[in-house]
């Protein structure tokens, strides 16, 4: 799958998870729709959903068997370099650790692993 599209499920997970797991009314910058969202993010979400492909390819498709919580951590982590990648001072919260995530984008997290999964 070309890296646009895998951007694109990506961002389409990041979607449906906020608004399923987010409580209350989502900051606008959360859901911003693909198509004004910002050249950076989009190339991060391509390169994590490309990382998440690899260790299901590279398991052979074992990777499927870790714990949501170990899906949803391996996209942080993901995530976690490419704001590395983008900004040279990131914000702590772009950054922050799994035990310091809130449990909203933890789901969330997880929900993209799991959709990257089905693509």
């Amino acid at each position: 799958m070309p890296q646009i599209e895998g951007a694109r499920v990506f961002r389409e997970a990041w979607l449906t998870g906020v608004r399923k797991h987010f409580p209350g009314e989502p900051k606008a910058s959360y859901i911003t729709p693909w198509e004004e969202t910002p050249e950076w993010e989009r190339q991060a979400a391509g390169s994590v959903y490309e990382q998440v492909r690899q260790l299901l390819d590279l398991s052979g498709d074992h990777a499927s068997r870790l714990s949501r919580e170990q899906k949803g951590r391996f996209v942080a982590i993901c995530w976690t370099a490419q704001m590395f990648k983008h900004f040279e001072d990131p914000k702590p919260g772009y950054v922050a650790d799994w035990p310091e995530l809130p449990d909203w984008q933890k789901e969330t997290d997880a929900d993209i692993f799991e959709a990257i999964e089905q693509s």
